[in-house]
């Protein structure tokens, strides 16, 4: 679907469009590393890309520059992740975009006592902020375990 003029802030270009489907395995590690997040291997995006309930691309002409993903159990808890935009890119409404058709899936699929989650980097609860997300601290704090 072509992105429309109030769906990109401050006169983004509508050069854009946006691809309801999950990236294959090299895009989704390209975007992944040069958008600043941590890398993942063959045999983990292998394994994990199949299981996304939900995946939105961002184009500009045939490049993909962006990407977000939902995953989780499809009733009780969903997470957010992936949210990623090449910095060439960056800047110019992309992540809310992305955070937009997110949002409109989970509205649209998730039961009332559906929980949602997201591990916010940086400056980026700014941007979850506009779509409802709030820290949850004190009450509970996030935890990871690596590989």
């Amino acid at each position: 679907m072509a992105a429309t003029a109030d769906q990109l802030p401050h006169g983004a270009a509508l050069s854009y469009t946006t691809r309801l489907e999950t990236p294959n395995i090299a895009t989704y590690q390209h975007l992944r590393v040069a958008a600043g997040l941590s890398p993942k291997n063959m045999e983990a995006a292998a394994r994990g890309l199949p299981n996304s309930l939900f995946a939105v691309q961002v184009l500009h002409g045939d490049e993909v520059v962006g990407m977000g993903r939902v995953i989780g159990d499809g009733g009780c808890f969903y997470q957010v992740v992936d949210i990623a935009v090449l910095p060439a890119h960056q800047g110019r409404g992309l992540g809310k975009l992305v955070m937009r058709e997110i949002s409109q899936w989970l509205d649209a699929n998730m039961p009332k006592s559906a929980y949602v989650s997201l591990i916010a980097d940086g400056e980026a609860h700014r941007l979850y902020a506009q779509f409802g997300f709030a820290p949850t601290a004190p009450a509970s704090i996030g935890m990871a375990r690596k590989a």
